[in-house]
């Protein structure tokens, strides 16, 4: 039946979705898999077939005629022939190249299934300079020191390497899960997080392999990471985002295996432990004087044998740690992440470098299963004060973001929003740190910033956590790996012009598990009629690709007169 068939495949490579299909949301599941959400007004969504896309597929184990067939299951109109065409030919480059074991550890075997790319491995200066011979008709002998390297450059020109070249085993660490943590409740994997770890574990080799596992904030990609450790029973390396985080890694393996604490270590500014398991952070890694160009903290790759290394959030990925990660392909790599995409377009790089996708589990799935909370979303524009539109009108690009952004009307309707939900735990988030002193000195709440001591930090997270306060303002330090499960409104006033990531991450933050019939509710102010309207409709696009749907609120003027008075606006 036509209504059930929502998609119009273009001859760009495009897909066009209409939302109100009543086959939507079943073709959506499966478009997801091969395509990439562009852009997502009211009724009609867009999509787009990419190489990466397509190669990402194939990683994480779809088929050809699974893409085929989903596309003609799904569409209203005949697929055109030139897409179908460009699906075949991108879909057959994955495993043209691949990369074998060599007798010598110091070399590996270049495995390359077409002509052409053989032919311009030879002429080609930069390419041919990672060649040591050619060993036949389809094969080279490479140095193993270029293994990253020469997928970087080789992904760059539209051919993805399949890794089969193996890895070191690292030093011994048996790690076992426990099934009753060390708070006494009981622990099991769940389903998905076991086939997640079984999915890495698989990859490449008999003994587990590389890539990237992509799961909403709150369903455990912590877990994942300990699953996984377990399987390769060796030394890791563990690199996140922040203190916090190392800090809750930390916990966690503690509380759910049998590790000890004179097992885990902390590598970071505070302290410099190397243990059989060592957790840091991106930033002590990528520190160096300035000007000097050199990063002292890289040797911590290499200062122990491991056998794993993991990366938290793996999409933000600094790009000084994309050179070390090319230089150590021997040692096995874990991507954690909510979403892959990158507000740099260098995706290509986690793909080649850490791994493709390995596995991904849509959030509204997860939530349809009560394994993350349901999310309400919602879009309140808020007209600027008379005297801003004037400023605006004559500011630069950026200042006049920066004026939407602090919209002083924001905190009425925040205080009016935090009113609403009296008793529900909630977070204010936002980008300037202005603004949101001012927004905590004026709703008594405190506030936590980059510059919030650590210890000071966590004391704030615990009563938070305990009930002692009702609702915290945090900058962009809380986008990543806190761990508050009891948050339930999430209210954000300002973000980083239109970054996909951090919506997701942001949503995370109040997505835990919730008791029976309890809904968690996402809230972002904007400016209405301002450059802020236009990227919040970029940020969205992550969210509607997960299958949530925003409700988009006008909040009319006059606002609150008793309010505005009090806050002296």
């Amino acid at each position: 039946m036509a209504e059930l068939r929502p998609l119009i495949p273009q001859s760009d490579g495009t897909v066009l979705a209409e939302v109100d299909s009543p086959g939507f949301n079943e073709a959506r599941g499966q478009l997801a898999r091969f395509a990439e959400l562009i852009k997502s007004p009211e009724h009609i969504h867009t999509y787009k077939i990419s190489p990466l896309s397509i190669w990402n597929a194939a990683a994480a184990g779809m088929s050809l005629a699974d893409i085929q067939g989903a596309l003609a299951q799904y569409s209203k109109y005949a697929v055109p022939d030139n897409i179908r065409s460009e699906i075949e030919h991108t879909y057959a480059r994955y495993g043209l190249v691949k990369l074998h074991p060599w007798a010598e550890p110091a070399r590996l075997v270049l495995e390359v299934h077409d002509q052409f790319l053989r032919e311009q491995l030879t002429r080609d200066a930069k390419l041919s300079a990672l060649l040591i011979e050619k060993l036949d008709d389809h094969s080279f002998a490479i140095w193993s020191k270029d293994r990253g390297p020469l997928k970087r450059a080789l992904i760059k020109i539209g051919y993805p390497v399949v890794d089969l070249a193996g890895y070191v085993n690292g030093d011994p660490c048996p790690i076992q899960l426990r099934e009753v943590m060390s708070s006494g409740q009981p622990f099991a994997l769940r389903d998905y997080q076991a086939q997640a770890a079984e999915a890495f574990f698989q990859a490449g080799s008999s003994r587990g392999g590389s890539g990237v596992i992509v799961l909403p904030c709150g369903a455990g990609k912590t877990i994942v990471g300990l699953t996984a450790m377990s399987k390769v029973g060796a030394k890791t390396l563990i690199v996140c985002t922040s203190i916090a985080a190392v800090h809750q890694w930390i916990r966690e393996a503690l509380d759910k295996t049998f590790l000890t604490a004179e097992q885990v270590g902390e590598f970071s500014s505070d302290a410099k432990q190397l243990r059989p398991v060592t957790v840091a952070t991106y930033n002590i890694l990528t520190y160096s004087k300035e000007g000097s160009g050199a990063f002292k903290h890289f040797d911590l790759f290499n200062a122990a044998n491991w056998g794993l290394i993991i990366y938290d959030e793996v999409h933000l990925l600094p790009a000084p740690l994309f050179r070390m990660t090319a230089e150590i392909q021997a040692r096995r790599r874990l991507g954690l992440t909510a979403t892959l995409v990158r507000e740099d377009g260098q995706e290509d790089d986690v793909f080649s470098l850490v791994g493709p996708k390995r596995f991904e589990s849509p959030w509204k799935e997860l939530e349809g299963k009560g394994w993350i909370a349901e999310a309400s979303c919602h879009e309140l524009r808020i007209p600027l004060p008379e005297e801003d539109k004037f400023k605006y009108a004559a500011a630069d690009a950026r200042a006049k973001f920066r004026i939407a952004a602090e919209n002083p009307y924001k905190r009425v309707v925040t205080k009016t929003l935090l009113e609403r939900h009296r008793g529900e735990p909630a977070l204010v988030i936002g980008q300037y740190v202005d603004q949101l002193k001012k927004m905590s000195a004026e709703l008594d709440l405190p506030l936590i910033t980059g510059q919030t001591p650590n210890a000071k930090r966590e004391r704030l997270y615990k009563q938070f956590q305990d009930g002692e306060i009702p609702a915290l303002v945090v900058s962009k330090v809380a986008n990543f790996s806190i761990d508050l499960p009891d948050a339930r409104i999430l209210i954000e006033i300002s973000g980083a012009f239109g970054s996909r990531q951090e919506e997701a991450q942001r949503l995370g933050r109040i997505l835990r598990p919730k008791e029976a019939g309890a809904i968690a509710t996402f809230y972002t102010l904007v400016s209405q009629h301002t450059v802020e309207q236009e990227y919040a409709r970029h940020r969205q696009l992550f969210l509607t690709e997960q299958g949530y749907k925003y409700k988009i609120e006008v909040c009319a003027l006059p606002l609150a007169d008793s309010v505005v008075k009090e806050l002296g606006i």
